[in-house]
């Protein structure tokens, strides 16, 4: 789908804008309509970088949530954007993990993207965040 430029630097750059003002931080709905969940996980381990080195550059950010655990009824759209980490049937309510919610999960448990992980889920980008 055309939905936009995917840009996580510039989260980054939100967020030091907005760490100037000294309140806590929460992202909310954060993430890109991928039916075929092949850009999603690069999508999650660029952008949650970003949001790992603001708060190493002490950016109150307190939370962050995807948008959205599963895949939801978009008023314009209808089922069409499949934003969900979990990919739902609408006719049979089935729920099924995708790999970026499986991603999603292990950044979560380790609270930490390490070169396993990205090797694992994202390999175009070990070289890129893992140098050397």
């Amino acid at each position: 789908m055309n939905y936009g430029e995917i840009y996580p630097r510039g989260l980054f750059r939100l967020l030091k804008r907005l760490g100037r003002y000294n309140k806590p931080i929460y992202i909310t709905e954060n993430g890109l309509p991928d039916l075929d969940d092949d850009q999603r996980p690069r999508f999650l381990v660029q952008t949650l970088r970003e949001v790992w080195k603001a708060i190493n550059e002490n950016v109150p950010v307190m939370g962050y949530y995807h948008w959205t655990l599963t895949d939801n009824f978009e008023w314009a759209e209808g089922w069409n954007l499949r934003f969900g980490l979990v990919k739902l049937n609408p006719e049979t309510q089935e729920r099924t993990l995708r790999r970026s919610g499986e991603l999603y999960g292990e950044m979560a448990r380790r609270n930490a993207i390490d070169d396993e992980l990205v090797y694992r889920y994202t390999p175009e980008l070990f070289e890129t965040l893992f140098p050397g």
